[in-house]
């Protein structure tokens, strides 16, 4: 590509490893040719710290990468340089809506999660993702302080759209308004599937787009020379922000409308492939990527 590439922020479940949570060879291969072009490569994912430490040990990262989507930053020995928790204040109404749209809840804080049930739903998936166990308890009502991240859980998808439509209104209240609902509530929180299944509430900073601007601070490089991989629709704000976006052919439809860019699925090597066609230029696979045109690509 003619476009200069310094830094590539990759999401993780759906697009950086397989749908069985693996790294391929092409992968690892596809980051090390990265750092040999002299571009950086880091991960933003809604995981915990110790839920992406495998990756990182794996990858031998080096950047600053961003657990919670954003809502903590940390060097890859894993000592935080900053962290965007929810206000304590409205962590309890968050819950109160995700639970009232029938969705199950768990709570982040720090490195622990926290459960109702300890094989609910998703729960032993996410185990085995994360790879460490949730921290069961009966209520959550003295565990909503510094509250990073609150998941709203379930198989009914179109129950979690809705709901992330809900909390959104509900936490986006316009200055223009004459009386919003509560002033204190503008713009105090994030809320977007992270899967079809989850629905992640943040902090407003605690979100991939976000990432991204805080990146380019950190790291000192122009958010046009950032480019961006995902395949959900939290990865549409970072998207947004970068200066050349990848979508993965799993995404949806929607996701892949946002993209500059679309590779193939997370079954197929769409990172290694996105890697090698649009960062570096070394391969072409014509009839498997192409511009988000709906036209095919083809580089000579």
């Amino acid at each position: 590509m003619n476009q200069k590439i310094s830094l590539l922020l990759a999401d993780v479940d759906g697009t950086l490893v397989t749908k069985d949570k693996i790294l391929t060879d092409r992968a690892r291969v596809a980051v090390s040719k990265l750092k040999g072009a002299g571009i950086r490569f880091t991960i933003t994912s809604g995981r915990p710290p110790l839920g992406m430490k495998m990756i990182v040990d794996e990858l031998n990262l080096t950047e600053p990468i961003a657990a919670f989507n954003g809502g903590i930053f940390l060097n890859p020995e894993s000592t935080i340089i900053e962290q965007n928790v929810l206000p304590q204040a409205i962590t309890s109404r968050i819950v109160d809506m995700i639970k009232a749209s029938g969705l199950d809840v768990w709570i982040y804080k720090g490195n622990n999660w926290y459960v109702h049930e300890r094989h609910g739903k998703h729960v032993d998936r996410e185990e085995r993702t994360v790879q460490f166990s949730p921290i069961v308890v009966p209520s959550y009502d003295y565990l909503l302080d510094n509250v990073v991240k609150i998941v709203g859980v379930s198989d009914n998808f179109e129950t979690v759209a809705k709901c992330e439509a809900d909390i959104q209104q509900a936490f986006s209240q316009h200055v223009c308004c004459e009386a919003p609902a509560n002033k204190n509530d503008i713009e105090q929180v994030s809320a977007a599937r992270s899967q079809p299944y989850y629905l992640d509430v943040t902090h407003p900073r605690a979100n991939k787009g976000a990432v991204v601007d805080r990146l380019s601070e950190l790291l000192s490089i122009p958010a046009t020379e950032i480019a961006t991989i995902g395949d959900m629709p939290n990865d549409v704000p970072m998207f947004k922000r970068s200066g050349l976006s990848i979508a993965m052919g799993n995404a949806s439809t929607e996701v892949q409308k946002q993209a500059q860019y679309v590779t193939t699925s997370y079954e197929d090597e769409g990172f290694a492939n996105a890697v090698e066609q649009f960062i570096l230029a070394e391969s072409v696979y014509p009839t498997l990527l192409h511009a988000n045109s709906n036209e095919l690509l083809t580089m000579s």
